[in-house]
């Protein structure tokens, strides 16, 4: 049997987005006929210290030489050749993001990162993508040729058509409460319409930037909004699947590079969508929004809440987008076809 090896910054059983995607492809390798192992990566990244890449580097040199490598983007952008170039194992890079994209960094900071991820995505034999944008970026930016790179989007599980609430209208954010979540845009965009039935609940860890986690917390109290929003935190499955079925709209006020799993579940159960603006969001299901324009959001909050033919029309839209994403099985597939083409 194929073996690879997942090298992933963090511990993969995290609930968020990247870690599920991870964690849902490795438990399918096996019926692919790949034998697949989790390495965690400690330290952390895009910003390791030398201490994390000294520890980088024991760790992926003491994996078996006849085993692949997949690493997880995070981690290899910011591996100098050093760490690769030694390496006599045949490398697949996972991008989720280029991290020159990540939000809040400064001109420099994204210099840096495009220069140092642009230099070790040379070391991959292949490259798996979660989006064609991504691909399209890593081509165009980048010098990735097109044969080098797998599109395997985040897979879905079938569920049932959201029943929603109606009175008051639950909106419902999934997602970690970190700045590029733009959480306190979507709550400046609430206050001034905080008149109509209206109850968020967003749902996603608060140990990512607490600096973040109390600046929002302050900004729902002093708006008087603290009955009417509630930062849920992580749940157990259950009670997310819960929370989408008694939602009416789904708000992500960031745009993503990618369809995240969690507005791929959204489509899924046939959920109206409020997105911030980007190419890989924008389709008949989603009212999307200019990035960073609060009055844009609020508008389009407003309509929303507001137009019950609208909402239908979005969630019936959604519906039929949602029918037509790829499973796990499928993102599985994709990734383990890459995974024994090496082998060729």
């Amino acid at each position: 049997m194929t073996e690879v090896v997942f090298a992933i910054p963090g511990r993969v059983d995290k609930p968020t987005g990247g870690f599920v995607y991870d964690r849902r492809v490795m438990a399918l390798m096996p019926s692919l006929g790949v034998s697949a192992h989790y390495l965690n990566l400690p330290g952390l990244y895009p910003n390791p210290s030398k201490n994390d890449l000294d520890k980088a580097r024991e760790l992926l040199n003491a994996t078996p030489p006849a085993a692949k490598l997949v690493i997880e983007g995070l981690a290899l952008g910011v591996m100098p050749g050093k760490i690769l170039a030694p390496l006599s194992h045949r490398i697949i890079a996972l991008v989720h993001q280029p991290l020159a994209e990540i939000s809040g960094l400064n001109d420099t900071q994204r210099d840096e990162l495009f220069i140092m991820e642009r230099s070790a995505l040379e070391y991959a034999r292949s490259v798996i993508t979660l989006s064609a944008l991504t691909r399209d970026k890593l081509i165009q930016k980048y010098g990735i040729d097109l044969e080098k790179i797998t599109v395997a989007e985040p897979g879905t599980d079938p569920a049932p058509r959201a029943s929603g609430t109606g009175t008051p209208l639950q909106l419902l954010a999934v997602g970690a409460i970190e700045p590029r979540k733009k959480y306190n845009l979507l709550i400046d965009a609430l206050i001034p319409i905080s008149h109509l039935d209206w109850r968020l609940t967003i749902v996603g860890a608060k140990d990512r930037d607490e600096t973040c986690v109390s600046e929002l917390t302050i900004k729902i109290a002093k708006a008087g909004l603290g009955e009417r929003v509630n930062l849920a935190g992580v749940v157990v499955p259950a009670t997310l699947e819960r929370l989408y079925d008694g939602a009416d709209i789904f708000v992500q006020p960031s745009p993503l590079d990618l369809f995240g799993t969690a507005l791929s579940e959204a489509m899924v159960r046939g959920l109206p969508i409020i997105s911030g603006q980007n190419e890989s969001s924008a389709s008949a299901a989603t009212l999307n929004v200019p990035f960073d324009d609060e009055a844009a959001l609020q508008d389009a909050l407003a309509r929303i809440l507001q137009n019950k033919k609208l909402r239908r029309q979005l969630a019936d839209a959604a519906w039929d987008i949602g029918r037509k994403l790829p499973t796990w099985n499928e993102t599985a597939r994709r990734i383990g076809a890459v995974i024994l083409g090496l082998d060729l």
